[in-house]
């Protein structure tokens, strides 16, 4: 007997025996479905098993099929790359005559003289399109709630051969290329995580739907989402870990150390213990639960927890564990 999971607009909920599955499918279709077996998520409406209980279902409550693009049709510019260095990484791209990348302002570490740096209103993603001005305005209103500048930097190869950019990373840690049709077109980030993309790549964002993770999941209520079928270039602090999480597996995590997830990952927060551990164990008042299925990736440094340490070292130091030492991060505000 197979156990299924259901995801709705990003919130999962599971596992469901066989009956359960064809209830729930009936109650809303709405949604993706997954069990053992399946490589990817599915639309409810078109997996086999479930399609007894939609029908006696209207047609318009059954989830549309999501548009599937031919094999040799893309959107976003395919780029080639390379990543230099260990602790203080920086990634060069090579770009083809009329090719793109597209960058956080301030992250450029050298061009050719034959790629033009140019400054554009969003995340470049409606560059060319048809989407007019209002299209820009909407992605650049998206940049701005998350936090990031109004304006994105695009660098285009103009001359007849190949042309190299290079973006360097903020701080010491991990460049991680990240090609978002490996991930069903959609990957869910740290709002200060991305580096750079590929032409094409929108960058948007992702509210939690829960208030309590909101306010308390490390990195607020807006998440960045990035969208498209090119490569992108996320940067973590410290290593990065890769971890693939199985149906109902679950994982807790300090809240600063999730830099991204798929989709299909549950994100929750919940207390890190009692009165005693919230205020004096040095861990924060919550931890991140992560649950499966899907993939996970996590950084050994927050750079929030290094600018913690250079700031406590700035004030004479402090010692982990001391008696005031939970309660005085809490009441300083360096901890959530």
């Amino acid at each position: 007997m197979a156990q299924w999971f259901f995801n709705y607009s990003g919130e999962q909920t599971g596992p469901f025996e066989d009956v359960q599955a064809r209830e729930q499918a009936r109650r809303n279709a709405n949604g993706y479905c997954w069990r053992q077996g399946f490589a990817e998520w599915q639309p409810i409406g078109q997996v086999e098993e479930l399609r007894d209980s939609l029908a006696t279902l209207p047609p318009a409550a059954v989830a549309a099929p999501p548009v599937v693009r031919n094999a040799g049709q893309r959107n976003a510019d395919d780029i080639d790359y390379r990543i230099f260095g260990s602790d203080m990484q920086f990634v060069e791209i090579e770009l083809d005559p009329g090719e793109s990348a597209i960058a956080e302002a301030g992250s450029m570490m050298y061009k050719e003289a034959d790629v033009k740096l140019d400054t554009v209103f969003g995340d470049g993603s409606q560059a060319g399109s048809s989407g007019g001005f209002m299209g820009k305005l909407l992605s650049a209103g998206k940049r701005v709630i998350t936090g990031e500048s109004l304006f994105t930097t695009m660098f285009t190869q103009n001359g007849s051969g190949k042309g190299k950019v290079a973006f360097a990373a903020p701080y010491p840690g991990t460049i991680v290329p990240m090609k978002l049709t490996d991930f069903g077109g959609r990957l869910i980030c740290q709002k200060d995580s991305f580096l750079c993309a590929a032409r094409g790549v929108s960058i948007g964002i992702f509210f939690q739907r829960k208030i309590l993770t909101g306010l308390f999941g490390g990195e607020g209520f807006i998440m960045q989402k990035l969208e498209g079928d090119g490569l992108a270039f996320i940067h973590a602090g410290g290593t990065i870990v890769e971890r693939q999480l199985a149906p109902g597996e679950r994982l807790d995590v300090d809240t600063g150390c999730v830099v991204a997830l798929t989709d299909s990952v549950g994100f929750d927060v919940k207390p890190v213990g009692g009165i005693k551990s919230m205020l004096f164990g040095g861990e924060g008042l919550f931890l991140a639960t992560l649950t499966g299925p899907g993939k996970i990736w996590l950084q050994s440094l927050p750079f929030s927890r290094m600018a913690g340490r250079m700031l406590a070292g700035a004030k004479g130091g402090k010692e982990e564990g001391s008696v005031l030492g939970g309660l005085g991060d809490l009441l300083s505000g360096d901890r959530s």
